[in-house]
């Protein structure tokens, strides 16, 4: 029993640090760049400088730095759009609905009304008004 207490402590305090470490490597990109840089700056300017040829530039591998900054912040920008598009969702809302199909659509209403076959004509029913 202490034993799989111990077990489980550890497990959430490494997922912690791990969650930590992706936060602050995510907002920090810069800071690491710079600080690779500066770790390396004489290996960077001896062999990865495009400048190295052209000393009286005094680039000193400046180029790459900016190299690494532009592709880390074009790496944010790209990460910010996909986080944008997961932010969007398509909302489908299924509601259960029935159905009810009626076999006969007209019902038949019997009235009291008595056809007569007698024909009339149209002038005796419909005659203008007189005036007095």
């Amino acid at each position: 029993m202490r034993f799989a207490t111990y077990i489980c402590r550890m497990v959430k305090r490494i997922t912690a640090i791990v969650l930590l470490i992706a936060l602050l490597t995510a907002n920090y990109s810069y800071f690491f760049v710079y600080a690779g840089f500066e770790l390396n700056k004489k290996y960077i300017a001896t062999t990865l400088c495009e400048n190295r040829d052209k000393p009286q530039l005094h680039c000193e591998g400046k180029c790459y730095f900016m190299k690494k900054i532009n592709q880390a912040s074009e790496k944010e920008k790209s990460a910010e759009r996909q986080a944008q598009k997961n932010l969007f969702q398509e909302v489908f809302y299924a509601t259960v609905t029935t159905n009810v199909f009626y076999n006969q659509l007209i019902q038949l209403v019997i009235t009291p009304y008595q056809y007569s076959d007698q024909s009339v004509s149209p002038g005796s029913i419909y005659q203008p008004p007189r005036v007095g």
